[in-house]
């Protein structure tokens, strides 16, 4: 097999979205797929550079921890996403949540005099322990990052998360050979080696779950989602070489024609609210990001390739893959999938089913759906997404043209 070095550096760049994420799974089942059908049944990692935040941080790393077989590492991804619950990411029984969500509740509606009597203030709406525990399995072989870097199997692995204490953004990277790290504007990139920490810090939603503690520059800072003050979500993979990158973005990158309100929509619910605001962390960045790098593109070919060997810019090769369908309508059908205790808390925010308002009560709960009746309608919408762009997809890669078995006559009695 041949090394990921020895094929052109192409990056999968993975957004946020917390349950959303299981639409990058079966997009990746598809592009397997795919390249089986184009002959390459054994062909090396055709992603050398990987970057991710949030829970799309976890599944870049998924793929990073096993990058020697990615036909394996997709799946154990979706084995572990098509069977998906609740409480195989945050505690979701009745005395979990009330000593988490319904304290924070309380404090929040009461002030923090409270907590001067002697209670312990919350950390977050949701203890995300379980999480821990299952990028502690299989899933997750960290051991066996830096011989895969090493054999140039993956050129280099990217992780973001926000600092609550400093206040930058910071991309956590390992790869196989030597980069200065950049620096920008309230942003910077540090080697280091990457652990479950960094997964947690990264996929650690405001509010909903507690920040992490990670080293940098010889202290400790606090650590919360990546998303948060991500102004350039592109930069990472292409910092570290990659020369087209493929985006999957579980949210609308191309926005849905909205329906009106109802006339007596009424006041926006804390759900509504909340939904609107981790739409606008998650999704909105990324659709900036993807636009500035196609004008400079469109920029860059007005120019001579003799000018452009002084520029510091070069062409970017994109090729996104987002939802043909609006995420929270999905969402708003699985509502009653989730646990009893977890739907009384999010009911408390403003959170109903089966109200056919997707835009208050699907876009919140889009996120913390850790369901398998959900993700797996997210991942088969993923699958059929990619699979509709195959010829598309396969002219990225470079691949030959899928190749379909022809139909076999039916003989004649």
């Amino acid at each position: 097999m041949a090394p990921a070095s020895m094929i052109a550096r192409t990056g999968l760049l993975l957004s946020g979205g917390g349950a959303r994420a299981a639409y990058q799974v079966g997009v990746l089942e598809a592009i397997a797929e795919i390249r089986r059908d184009c002959g390459l049944r054994h062909g090396p990692n055709p992603f050398p550079v990987l970057a991710g935040t949030s829970a799309g941080a976890i599944n870049v790393t998924a793929l990073a921890c096993n990058c020697d077989h990615f036909d394996r590492a997709v799946r154990q991804m979706a084995h572990v996403w098509r069977n998906m619950h609740t409480e195989d990411i945050y505690r979701a029984d009745s005395l979990s949540v009330l000593r988490s969500g319904a304290r924070w509740l309380t404090l929040l509606s009461l002030g923090w005099a409270l907590a001067r009597w002697g209670m312990t203030r919350p950390r977050s709406l949701l203890d995300n322990a379980p999480l821990e525990k299952l990028l502690s399995s299989e899933l997750m072989p960290f051991e066996r990052l830096p011989q895969l870097v090493a054999d140039g199997h993956l050129h280099a692995l990217a992780v973001t998360a926000s600092s609550y204490s400093s206040g930058q953004h910071i991309t956590f990277f390992q790869t196989r050979q030597p980069l200065s790290p950049w620096v920008r504007d309230q942003r910077k990139a540090v080697r280091a080696q990457l652990s479950r920490e960094h997964l947690l810090a990264s996929a650690a939603l405001p509010f909903i779950f507690p920040a992490v503690a990670l080293p940098l520059d010889g202290h400790v800072e606090y650590f919360g989602d990546g998303s948060m003050r991500q102004t350039a979500p592109l930069a990472p993979a292409i910092h570290l070489g990659a020369q087209k990158i493929m985006v999957i973005d579980p949210g609308r990158r191309r926005e849905h024609p909205c329906s009106p309100p109802a006339p007596d929509a009424g006041y926006p619910t804390l759900a509504q609210v909340a939904g609107h605001a981790l739409s606008s962390i998650f999704l909105d960045t990324l659709n900036v990001d993807i636009e500035r790098s196609e004008r400079i593109n469109q920029t860059l070919a007005l120019i001579s390739p003799a000018e452009r060997v002084h520029s510091h810019l070069h062409p970017i090769e994109l090729l996104a893959i987002t939802p043909s369908e609006p995420v929270d309508d999905i969402a708003t059908r699985h509502i009653d999938q989730l646990p009893l205790a977890v739907r009384t808390l999010l009911g408390t925010l403003g959170v109903r089913s089966n109200t056919g308002d997707a835009m208050r009560d699907g876009a919140l709960a889009s996120y913390l759906l850790f369901e398998k009746s959900y993700t797996r309608e997210l991942m088969t919408l993923g699958r059929r997404d990619a699979l509709a762009r195959s010829a598309e997809i396969a002219q990225f890669f470079g691949w030959p043209g899928p190749h379909h078995p022809e139909p076999v006559a039916a003989r004649g009695n």
